[in-house]
């Protein structure tokens, strides 16, 4: 890795740990290349408290000082209350987006200047690359499958160029086997797939728990036709087809969440868009994005796909995209490079 020679003098860093398989296998990575490890684990709500335990228990096993932070009052202001707030609106948010600028890697950088390190690291299967200009940029991993660069478009400068990312060389079974060898207790632990302070992934009660009304509305078919009021909008997503309770008689999916609450339906093939808008733009310097041709991943799961970026703001596609949902993120990507991204507001 260009700028560091660890082995004549180790540089301290500290590691993001959550107790799972990737990050503890990133501690033992980075204890071989010769830096001088610590750990941190963050506490973001109640819901984390057996993240802490486990993160606790991998510590001592690699034998290295873990940091307990607390980030209760960050994480509900950046992360919990905005994506209550979105998907009461009808939006659908991805929370680990927010979080990784605004809190985690945040508090992760600030604690790492508290204690003297000079580098931080997580777990994130990506990779950071620096431009002959000094800017740095996430590019993808080694691991296709396992590509974790669409959660961190959103650092900035300050982050990356102190951002160490072991994992980016790595597939996910390697890890696995290396934490085998480790004897650690979490490597054979299922990945987390939900949001990780909604672990029974129950959005709807998770939220109208917290006081919030979402709102209500009707579904209208693709001719007009009222099917009848539906359960909330906190119940449904851009291109859902399961779980509408309608009978149409043909499948429908949910084509658009319309501001004053109904939604909208379509019939297979028109849930398909070539255009669509961003808001709040990000890059990885700070400057506007340039317009021009990119790769571009609506969703973190998405394959990327040829678009051309506007300016103004606006994304067309030579070739239509399925359901891109307002309130998710649109990556761009060149020659593996994230370039920046923004959040999708309209599409047609």
């Amino acid at each position: 890795m260009e700028g560091f020679n660890t082995f004549e003098k180790q540089d301290k860093i500290l590691v993001g740990m959550s107790g799972g398989v990737d990050s503890s296998v990133a501690v033992r990575i980075l204890q071989e290349q010769g830096f001088a490890v610590q750990g941190a684990v963050i506490r973001f709500s109640p819901a984390h408290d057996g993240a802490v335990t486990a993160a606790q228990e991998t510590a001592s096993t690699l034998q290295i000082p873990l940091h307990v932070i607390d980030a209760a009052q960050a994480f509900e202001e950046n992360v919990i209350l905005p994506f209550c707030q979105n998907y009461c609106a009808g939006r659908t948010p991805n929370p680990c987006i927010f979080c990784n600028p605004l809190v985690k890697f945040r508090l992760l950088s600030e604690k790492a200047a508290e204690l003297g390190c000079r580098f931080i690291a997580t777990g994130h299967y990506a990779r950071v690359e620096t431009d002959s200009n000094g800017i740095s940029r996430i590019a993808v991993p080694a691991s296709a499958a396992r590509d974790q660069s669409y959660m961190l478009y959103r650092l900035p400068q300050e982050i990356l160029r102190k951002l160490v990312l072991p994992l980016g060389e790595f597939e996910k079974d390697d890890i696995r086997e290396m934490a085998r060898e480790l004897q650690l207790s979490c490597a054979d632990a299922p990945d987390s797939m939900e949001i990780c302070f909604i672990p029974d992934g129950d959005y709807s009660a998770y939220i109208r728990a917290r006081g919030f009304t979402p709102k209500s509305g009707r579904f209208l078919g693709p001719d007009g036709k009222d099917f009848g009021p539906h359960a909330g909008v906190d119940h449904y997503t851009v291109g859902q087809r399961k779980g509408l309770g309608i009978a149409a008689g043909r499948p429908l999916f949910v084509k658009a969440i319309l501001p004053n609450g109904d939604i909208q339906l379509a019939e297979t093939g028109q849930e398909y868009s070539t255009h669509l808008t961003l808001t709040d733009p990000a890059t990885p310097d700070g400057q506007p994005l340039s317009a021009g041709e990119y790769l571009v991943k609506i969703r973190s799961a998405a394959k990327p796909v040829p678009c051309l970026y506007t300016e103004d703001g606006e994304v067309a596609f030579p070739e239509p995209v399925r359901a891109p949902a307002p309130g998710q993120s649109a990556v761009f990507y060149r020659d593996g490079l994230v370039y920046g991204g923004g959040i999708i507001d309209t599409t047609w």
